[in-house]
C-alpha cells in the first residue's frame, strides 16, 4: 500500500509576482509538452532509410529537407530518417523496419531484385546534366605521385576502397579497372577495405597508407568545400570530361540515387509520398527529385561483373549453368527435336525398302534367270538395308536422352510392330512434332528479343513494320484480345527515324487502354481501329475504341502525371508515352469520336525525309 506525505510549506504572499512566475512557466512548459506527445502519438509514423556513405550527421544533414516537406505536405504523418551503412539498410529492408530507402542505384537493384522495391522518384542533381547520368567513381591518389596517372599504373599498387558490395566506392571502378586490363582482385599489391564513412578513403591516401582510393565521384569535391581538404593536393587518375558534370571523374556514369517503397508499404502512401516529391521546390543547393529513371546501365555493370542480382553467373552448379546457358540449351533441344523427326521418317523408309529386298530375295530363289537391271536394283536395295541398320543403331543410342522428345516417334514404332501404321497416322504425328518443333522455335525468338540490355537507340525504321509487330505482340498477350482492326493509308516506303521498342510501348499502352474502355461491352462495340496515315511532314497513328469515352474536363488531364481513372492505377502510363512522342518531335492527344461513342486517342512522328524522297527518285 503506497502512503503520500505531505510536508507543510508557508505560501508565498498573495502578491509575491517573483515567486509565481516561475511555477506559471513551468506548467505552461509542461502543457505543452504534454500536447505534443499526445499530438506525436496519433501520427502515423513512416520510417525513411537513408544509406549514410558520409556518415549519420551528413546524411540527416542532406536529407532531412525530404521529411521536413513530406511532414507539411502530408499531415497526420510523421517521417523520420534513420540512417545505415550497406548491410545495415539491407537488414532494415529485411525485417520491414522502413518504409522508404533512398539508397544508390547499385545497392537499389540489389535490393529490388532480393526483396522487390518499386523506385518511385530519382534524385535530381545540379552537379550533372541529367539525372541518367550522375553517379561515377573518382580514383584518386596524392598530386605528387609522378608514377601515377591512369588506372593501368595501378598495377602492384595499394587501393584502398569502402565494401566489395559499394557501388561508387568500388564496382563502378572495378568494372572500368576490368575495361582497361586490370583485375582488382589479382593485379594489386593490396585491396583493403575500410567500410563508411567514405572520407576515410581520402584520409588514408593523404596520410600516405594508402597508394590511391575508390571514392563516389563528386566526395573529393564536396569535402573541399567545407574546408576537409584541399582540391590541390589530389589527383583523378584517367580524369575524363563529361559536359555538365562538374566533378572529376574515372569512370562511366549512372542513374542518380532513387527513393523506393518497400513491398510492406501501402500503396496509396506511396503514390502520395511520390507525388509530393515530384512536386518538391528544390533545397537551396538545387537538389530536386524527377520521374524514375532507367537503371538498365546499373544492370548491365553488375552482369558483367557477375554479381549482385547477377552472381549465379560464377556458380558452376547444374542449377547455374541452366540458368546462365538455358537459350542454348533451348535452341539444342529444337535440333534434337527435328532430328528425332527425321530418323522416324528415315526408320520408316528402312523398314519398307527392307521388306521391298526380302520380296525380291524370296523371287529370285523361285526365277533363277534375272536380267542384269534387275540385279542392278537388288544391289541399290542392299545398300539401304546396311543404312537401315545403320540407321536403327544410331536410333537405339539417341533413344535414352531422347525419351522425352521422342515419345511420338516411340508410338510410331510400336504402331508399325502391331501392324497398325497407316499413312494418315504418321502424316499426323510428323505434323504433331513439327508444330512443337516450330512453335519451341518461337518461344526462343522472343525471349531472346526481350531480356536483353539495350540501351536506347533510334534507327530508321518502317513504320507499318512497327505497328504490326505491336499488334501481333499485344494480341498474343491476351487470352481473349478483341479485334484490331488495322488501316494502313501510308504510301508504300514511308519510314521514321525512331527508337522502335519505345514507339511500340507507346502503341501498346493505347491498346491496353483501348481493351480496358471496352470491356464488358457487346461484341459489335469491342472493335478496335488502328489508322495509319500521313499529312505532310508527319505520321499519324490513331487507336479508337468504342467505349463510354470521357468527359472534356478528364480528358483535359490525361496525360498529367499520377492522373488517373482507374482504381488501382498510378497514373504514370500516358504521361510516360507523352515524354516518348515528344521527346521523338510528335505530339499526343484524345478525341471524342465524331460518329459514336468512345475515345480515340492519336499521336504524330516526323517523317525521315532523307530515305523517302531518295525512294521516290
Amino acid at each position: 500500500m503506497l502512503r503520500f506525505s505531505f510536508k507543510q510549506r508557508t505560501l508565498p504572499a498573495a502578491g509575491d509576482k517573483r515567486v509565481l512566475r516561475p511555477v506559471v512557466v513551468t506548467l505552461t512548459a509542461l502543457a505543452i509538452g504534454l500536447w505534443l506527445t499526445v499530438a506525436q502519438a496519433t501520427e502515423q509514423v513512416v520510417r525513411i532509410g537513408v544509406l549514410a556513405y558520409k556518415g549519420s550527421e551528413a546524411a540527416l544533414s542532406d536529407w532531412s529537407p525530404v521529411t521536413e516537406h513530406l511532414n507539411r505536405a502530408l499531415p497526420g504523418r510523421r517521417f523520420s530518417l534513420s540512417d545505415y551503412d550497406i548491410e545495415g539498410l539491407r537488414e532494415a529492408v529485411r525485417q520491414e523496419r522502413i518504409e522508404f530507402v533512398i539508397t544508390n542505384s547499385g545497392q537499389y537493384v540489389v535490393l529490388e531484385a532480393e526483396f522487390g522495391l518499386s523506385r518511385i522518384a530519382t534524385l535530381e542533381s545540379p552537379l550533372a546534366a541529367s539525372p541518367a547520368r550522375a553517379i561515377g567513381s573518382a580514383v584518386i591518389a596524392r598530386a605528387g605521385r609522378g608514377d601515377l596517372a591512369a588506372l593501368t599504373d595501378l598495377r602492384g599498387k595499394r587501393v584502398v576502397v569502402v565494401a566489395p558490395d559499394a557501388f561508387g566506392g568500388y564496382l563502378v571502378a572495378a568494372h572500368e579497372m576490368l575495361r582497361q586490363g586490370i583485375d582488382p582482385e589479382s593485379d594489386l599489391a593490396a585491396l583493403e577495405f575500410l567500410g563508411l564513412p567514405m572520407q576515410k578513403l581520402v584520409e588514408a591516401v593523404a596520410k600516405g597508407t594508402a597508394d590511391a582510393a575508390v571514392v563516389r565521384a563528386c566526395l573529393l569535391e564536396e569535402m573541399a568545400r567545407t574546408g576537409a581538404v584541399r582540391v590541390e593536393d589530389f589527383k583523378v587518375l584517367s580524369a575524363r570530361s563529361v559536359q555538365g558534370f562538374a566533378c572529376g571523374l574515372s569512370t562511366d556514369l549512372y542513374p542518380d540515387w532513387p527513393i523506393a517503397t518497400t513491398r510492406h508499404t501501402d500503396h496509396r502512401l506511396a503514390k502520395a509520398v511520390a507525388k509530393e516529391l515530384l512536386s518538391m521546390p528544390p533545397t537551396p543547393q538545387g537538389f530536386a527529385w524527377t520521374v524514375p529513371a532507367d537503371y538498365q546501365s546499373v544492370h548491365e555493370l553488375y552482369r558483367e561483373l557477375q554479381t549482385g542480382p547477377y552472381a549465379y553467373l560464377r556458380e558452376t552448379t547444374l542449377q547455374g549453368l541452366a540458368q546462365r546457358y538455358w537459350p542454348y540449351l533451348l535452341i539444342v533441344f529444337i535440333v534434337l527435336a527435328g532430328s528425332v523427326m527425321h530418323l522416324v521418317r528415315v526408320e520408316h523408309l528402312v523398314r519398307v525398302r527392307t521388306a521391298e529386298l526380302r520380296r525380291a530375295l524370296a523371287a529370285r530363289d523361285e526365277a533363277e534367270a534375272r536380267t542384269r537391271v534387275h540385279q542392278e536394283y537388288l544391289e541399290h536395295l542392299s545398300r539401304l538395308s546396311i543404312l537401315g541398320e545403320l540407321s536403327g543403331t544410331l536410333a537405339h543410342e539417341l533413344n535414352q536422352p531422347l525419351a522425352t522428345i521422342g515419345n511420338y516417334a516411340q508410338s510410331l514404332v510400336r504402331r508399325q510392330e502391331t501392324g497398325r501404321l497407316t499413312v494418315d497416322a504418321l502424316l499426323d504425328a510428323s505434323r504433331q512434332i513439327a508444330a512443337q518443333a516450330e512453335r519451341a522455335g518461337g518461344i526462343v525468338h522472343r525471349i531472346h528479343d526481350f531480356a536483353r540490355k539495350r540501351v536506347a537507340v533510334r534507327n530508321r525504321l518502317p513504320l507499318e513494320g512497327l505497328v504490326r509487330e505491336a499488334v501481333a505482340l499485344f494480341t498474343g498477350m491476351l487470352a481473349s484480345a478483341p479485334a484490331v482492326v488495322l488501316d494502313n493509308r501510308l504510301p508504300k516506303g514511308v519510314e521514321v527515324e525512331v527508337d522502335g521498342l519505345q514507339v511500340q510501348q507507346v502503341l501498346l499502352n493505347l491498346l491496353k487502354n483501348a481493351v480496358d474502355a471496352v470491356q464488358g461491352l457487346p461484341a459489335e462495340r469491342r472493335r478496335i481501329d488502328l489508322t495509319l496515315e500521313r499529312n505532310d511532314v508527319w505520321c499519324r497513328v490513331s487507336v479508337r475504341d468504342r467505349g463510354p469515352g470521357l468527359p472534356e474536363a478528364l480528358r483535359a488531364r490525361l496525360f498529367e502525371s499520377f492522373f488517373t481513372t482507374k482504381p488501382d492505377g498510378l497514373g504514370l502510363g500516358l504521361s510516360i508515352c507523352k515524354t516518348i512522342v515528344e521527346a521523338h518531335g510528335g505530339r499526343i492527344w484524345a478525341e471524342p469520336n465524331t460518329d459514336g461513342p468512345g475515345l480515340t486517342f492519336a499521336f504524330t512522328l516526323p517523317v525521315d525525309e532523307t530515305v523517302n524522297e531518295s525512294a521516290a527518285r
